[in-house]
């Protein structure tokens, strides 16, 4: 379809969409031209989304500030894109970047992990035994996927000469990943997919990648040889109970198969088999294609640290941060922002961007000698892929409100071409404004 041939408001809308990069936008500070003087001393573990982010945006703010990032990885992964690779609908290549690439000038990178922090002291030691003291520290690390916590799963299963997806794991899995669909729509059979127990970064993907399966399949005319299982962890489909009702609605018109209440155990590679834990007790099943995502918890380094939470996700470690401030609540000189955070919503690249000027403001107001005013109220950002073409543009609050970046412009619960071009188009270009400092 001709962009020429759009109703007016759809017209608005895409080029909102292709201008502001829609829901990450929404909400973006300008950066302040005036800079604040100081010898602040401040950290940063990790220097992806989050980490090169507030960066940029500090490197901006704070004249003579000493910043420092930790992180040992080489690559920077959109991972947003991750879902899009393992539908074959983009290359590997897609979603990879230099870390190097995105990082402000002036700012001291030290390519090694953290492997104490001392919130005590006031210090963060590396791998490679380098000391750093801190005024200011930033915990950015995202979170670890625990593959071992599935029972006779490795990673090299991935391929389509088991049948196993993993798109969560990197690029390059991802892109394995599409092979192993590719083939059991080909072939038929019985395709699994579903969720984690844990918290999780972007709990949209397990849908998207199911919903997408089932559309090739039927686009391609194998549909009748395929069955679709989706394994849902809790009693919905989606945490957001508006949300939930829709895909179950769209599921119920497209005879896939939802369960409720069903954690993926473990594997038998041999038997082609999945058992999983349920209310009533374990249940297995034969597949001949499985999406497996992992449970996900904070990194060890900071689950040793202090910083977690004594009595809320402790099988998983998210710190101890204020719900609106993203300020630790026993160490007030520490910020988190992204996945890492112990808070009800907010692990998606989307609420990143809502994160990163609230800790922008703490800090910077702080050193100014004023008290921040910018509060994160949980928002959160899926677009919600349903067909190849079709998405909707889900946004909501700690609240489980909805909150349309586009009202009368993008209906939140619609399936709609608008939607699929924010993910498409927009989204990856919003990100890497993001990444620095301008978005």
């Amino acid at each position: 379809m001709s962009e020429f041939n759009l109703p007016d408001a759809t017209r608005r809308g895409f080029l909102g969409l292709a201008a502001g990069g829609a829901a990450l936008a929404a909400g973006a500070s300008a950066l302040s031209a005036r800079a604040v003087r100081t010898r602040a001393r401040i950290v940063i573990l990790g220097a992806g989304a989050g980490g090169a982010a507030i960066a940029n945006r500090l490197s901006e703010r704070l004249e003579g500030a000493e910043i420092t990032l930790v992180d040992g990885r080489a690559q920077h992964w959109y991972q947003p894109g991750f879902t899009l690779i393992a539908a074959g609908l983009r290359s590997a290549n897609y979603a990879v970047s230099g870390t190097g690439d995105w990082l402000p000038r002036g700012a001291r990178w030290v390519q090694e992990y953290a492997a104490e922090i001392d919130p005590e002291a006031q210090a963060v030691t590396t791998t490679g035994g380098t000391r750093l003291e801190y005024d200011y520290l930033i915990v950015s690390t995202g979170l670890v996927l625990d593959w071992e916590a599935v029972e006779g799963f490795d990673l090299s299963m991935v391929g389509p000469q088991n049948g196993i997806s993993a798109h969560y794991a990197s690029p390059e899995l991802a892109e394995t990943s599409w092979r192993a669909m590719d083939k059991f729509l080909d072939e038929g059979g019985v395709g699994m997919f579903g969720r984690p127990a844990t918290e999780m970064k972007c709990a949209g993907a397990p849908v998207k990648i199911c919903l997408l399966a089932e559309d090739m399949a039927t686009t391609r005319g194998t549909r009748g040889k395929c069955e679709f299982f989706y394994n849902a962890q809790a009693p919905n489909l989606f945490g957001v109970p508006v949300i939930h009702h829709r895909v179950r609605q769209i599921m119920d018109e497209r005879n896939i198969t939802y369960r409720y209440s069903h954690v993926l155990k473990g594997i038998d590679l041999g038997a082609k088999t999945a058992t999983y834990t349920t209310p009533d007790g374990e249940v297995t099943d034969r597949w001949d294609f499985i999406n497996i995502v992992p449970p996900q918890r904070a990194p060890q380094v900071v689950r040793d640290s202090g910083l977690s939470w004594a009595d809320r996700w402790t099988d998983q470690g998210w710190i101890e941060v204020d719900m609106g401030t993203l300020r630790h609540a026993r160490y007030p000189n520490v910020f988190g922002i992204g996945d890492i955070n112990g808070v009800p919503k907010g692990k998606t690249a989307a609420s990143v961007k809502f994160h990163i000027p609230v800790v922008e403001d703490q800090i910077v107001s702080e050193i100014a000698g004023s008290e921040g005013q910018r509060r994160y109220n949980g928002y959160t950002s899926c677009p919600l892929i349903t067909r190849v073409g079709r998405a909707m543009l889900v946004e909501f609050d700690y609240q489980d409100n909805l909150t349309p970046s586009f009202p009368g412009v993008i209906a939140p619960l619609e399936e709609l071409w608008i939607s699929w071009l924010m993910k498409e188009v927009a989204l990856k270009a919003t990100y890497n404004a993001m990444l620095r400092g301008r978005a």
